[in-house]
């Protein structure tokens, strides 16, 4: 009975191949037949069968494939050829061009750009002259007021005699000093009065130390010292009583400015000032006078120790402190400080305290050879 209806079923189904869907063509022109019910599937084979003269021969059956209808999800393409991608790249190019691409491109606007800002602040750069300044300082705006006596100070730094060169411009200093209500204006006006050494300017700087403002009596000081004028000793050593350690600290260094050895006993009791920066410049301006009274001071300054010990110093101010009693110490110092300048020159932190006491060192062989 199975044999009977296998042969009904494929000659059935062999004559409505093109009608019926049962049947497929492989791409190997294999077929694959239909499931024949449980009951005959011990006696007939369920494998695909060959279209072959040798119908019923049994083949290995295909691979599983991902699909349940047995075919590929997309057309089957032509073999993909991959282009042509021309010549090597030459070794070295791409890291060559990296290196363009990321520093020397860069580097290129960034020179660009500074050059552009460069250009244009010259353009737009005042040019102004001595005689300018004078005349902007009396202008009726403040702020071209105070700074053209800043523009001023400067000049008068690397230039002392600048004013000489404008008739009546010392004059003029002079009367706009004592005018002047500003604070900010006449601190400034004070440092252009001391660096014109202008011994007229006295009076006015030694009756600055009067003002209320304290910042106006500390440019007032500084500038007595920096006029160099014998006659404002008196004014300064008497401003060391000030209870303004800022005014005093500035009064001992202004004696040293000076340079009147006159003042020297007034600055060795200022070595006992309770305030270390008194006590500082007190040493520092005894030294710029020639007198060893302030090494002991000195060498605490020296001391980097001794100095972290001070409320509030800073790092800077620790590295001037240290450079200035280096200094000074190459100028009042004996043999017995050799130690201490071979110990800063190889260990201490800072450059240019170290600089300051290799210089030291040779300033001490030369006063020894020369004695």
């Amino acid at each position: 009975m199975c044999d009977k209806l296998r042969k009904i079923l494929f000659i059935g189904y062999a004559e409505r191949s093109t009608q019926r869907s049962w049947i497929r063509k492989s791409r190997k022109g294999s077929v694959t037949a239909p499931w024949i019910r449980p009951g005959c599937a011990a006696e007939s084979p369920t494998l695909p069968i060959s279209l072959s003269p040798r119908l019923h021969e049994k083949v290995s059956p295909p691979l599983a494939s991902a699909s349940p209808f047995g075919y590929a999800l997309r057309p089957m393409s032509d073999l993909e050829v991959p282009p042509d991608e021309g010549p090597a790249e030459e070794a070295g190019s791409g890291a060559l061009r990296s290196f363009l691409g990321l520093f020397v491109v860069p580097l290129l606007v960034v020179i660009l750009c500074v050059a552009v800002f460069v250009g244009f602040g010259w353009i737009a750069y005042d040019r102004q002259t001595t005689s300018d300044y004078v005349n902007d300082l009396q202008s009726f705006w403040k702020p071209r007021r105070v700074q053209a006596a800043y523009e001023l100070s400067k000049i008068l730094v690397s230039d002392p005699a600048a004013l000489d060169k404008e008739p009546g411009a010392k004059t003029e200093v002079r009367r706009l000093f004592r005018e002047a209500e500003d604070p900010e204006m006449r601190q400034y006006l004070a440092l252009v009065l001391g660096r014109t050494k202008d011994r007229e300017a006295v009076p006015l700087l030694t009756a600055a130390l009067d003002d209320p403002d304290d910042k106006t009596r500390i440019y007032a000081l500084w500038s007595l010292g920096t006029l160099g004028d014998p006659g404002a000793r008196a004014s300064l050593e008497a401003a060391l009583g000030d209870a303004d350690p800022g005014i005093r600290k500035t009064a001992a260094y202004a004696l040293g400015e000076l340079g009147d050895r006159a003042a020297v006993p007034r600055l060795e009791a200022a070595l006992d000032d309770a305030v270390a920066d008194v006590r500082w410049n007190a040493a520092l301006s005894l030294a710029r006078l020639g007198s060893r009274a302030g090494v002991p001071v000195l060498e605490t300054m020296a001391d980097r120790r001794l100095l972290a010990q001070v409320p509030g110093i800073t790092r800077e101010q620790q590295e001037d402190a240290i450079v200035s009693a280096i200094q000074a110490l190459a100028v009042v110092g004996g043999p017995e400080h050799r130690a201490l300048l071979d110990r800063l020159a190889a260990d201490d932190p800072s450059l240019k305290a170290r600089q300051a006491a290799i210089e030291a060192r040779k300033a001490l062989a030369g006063r020894r050879a020369g004695s």
